[in-house]
């Protein structure tokens, strides 16, 4: 939810109503913001690279992953389990795409100081129902004198999801939609349009999928139950969908803003925050997309890296880039839109892995994070 989309929901009477009280309102959450400015102040080069990894994209902000350093040279990634998301990725393929993402920021990050990196993905096996205990992947680090360094590190830092209505008057140019598409990870292809037909068909179809995961108790719900509100509850979890700052601490204080009234639909909160997030599906410039010929769990870790380096792209453009993954959610009541997009969007048998709208706006704020140590299962 956009800071001004809150502010409209009550007028911005409230922030006058705590002011005149003197009501103290908290700042930041610094604590779990705390790992990007530790990003790369490690001496051990995995601990280096794995400090930019957990800065990688994921569904949720869940973070779900855990990675053991008891053998030298090695990191082992691991799925935390306890960080699915049973009701809108039913079978952890979004999930799965994440643990894509962090293994490409951690190889990238590598690459800086020199090493390869190579991936043993799944190597005891996998399951396309479910992920379980075993390794996500084996990544063997190793010196070489010819690896270089990829050139998309120097926007890590920089990189956010973009969850702010885009400007309407700022077209996204044909030239950079075909940049973007001609640097395709091995494995995976992308495509992309911002034809005013397309652009306004997938915004409505965005928008009529959005709704669907709102208006089914149970994926809304799993959503609602993710929301952490105020510096406190942040710097607790750090995970999850963030709403902190003095904005929404004081409409959480008068009792406007919680994750109570998010689930009772006659609320302001609940007809406020289905404007905010249909505002960004409205205002897309442009849409991407990421298919690959197959859906297997190499398939998804192979997406989840050309998805971070797209957003690392769109970062070195002026550009934003938010996951619009609702239609690709594979529980029965989307089932229309999900063979809807596969049917417009991929080609002979093709998985839409990520779909995306693309635009320009503001620069929004870095997302929490657990620190690394949190995620360390043994040095």
């Amino acid at each position: 939810m956009s800071r001004r989309k809150a502010l409209s929901m009550i007028g911005g009477g409230v922030i006058l109503a705590a002011a005149g009280t003197g009501v103290h309102i908290t700042r930041k959450p610094t604590k779990a913001l705390a790992p990007w400015a530790a990003a790369g102040q490690y001496n051990e080069v995995r601990k280096r690279a794995l400090s930019y990894a957990i800065l990688a994209p994921n569904p949720h902000n869940r973070q779900p992953w855990m990675v053991d350093l008891a053998t030298p040279d090695q990191v082992k990634l691991y799925v935390d389990t306890s960080r699915l998301l049973p009701h809108t990725d039913p079978f952890s393929r979004q999930i799965t795409i994440g643990q894509g993402c962090f293994l490409e920021v951690m190889r990238m990050a590598a690459a800086q100081d020199g090493y390869d990196v190579q991936f043993d993905l799944f190597p005891e096996g996998s399951d396309t129902e479910k992920l379980d205990s075993r390794p996500v992947a084996i990544a063997h680090f190793q010196k070489s004198d010819t690896v270089q360094p990829d050139p998309l590190f120097a926007h890590i830092m920089q990189r956010r999801t973009q969850k702010e209505p885009f400007e309407m008057d700022r077209p996204v140019s044909d030239s950079d939609l075909r940049g973007l598409i001609s640097a395709s990870q091995s494995g995976t292809r992308r495509w992309a349009d911002n034809s005013d037909q397309s652009v306004e068909h997938y915004r409505k179809l965005s928008e009529e999928a959005m709704m669907v995961e709102i208006d089914t108790p149970h994926t809304y719900r799993e959503s609602v139950d993710l929301f952490r509100i105020g510096r406190a509850e942040v710097n607790t979890n750090p995970d999850g969908i963030d709403f902190s700052g003095p904005l929404f601490e004081t409409l959480n204080m008068f009792g406007l803003f919680s994750r109570k009234a998010a689930l009772d639909k006659e609320s302001v909160t609940y007809t406020g925050g289905i404007d905010a997030v249909l505002s960004n599906t409205r205002t897309a410039m442009a849409h991407i997309w990421i298919t690959t010929k197959g859906n297997t769990r190499e398939d998804q870790i192979t997406a989840g890296r050309d998805w971070v380096r797209l957003n690392l792209q769109t970062t070195a453009l002026g550009m934003g880039l938010q996951p619009l993954s609702q239609a690709l959610q594979e529980y029965p009541e989307m089932a229309d839109h999900y063979a809807q997009i596969h049917k417009e969007l991929a080609e002979d048998g093709e998985t839409v892995q990520m779909f995306g709208r693309l635009g320009y706006c503001a620069p929004v704020p870095e997302s929490p994070r657990w620190p690394l140590e949190a995620k360390i299962i043994d040095a």
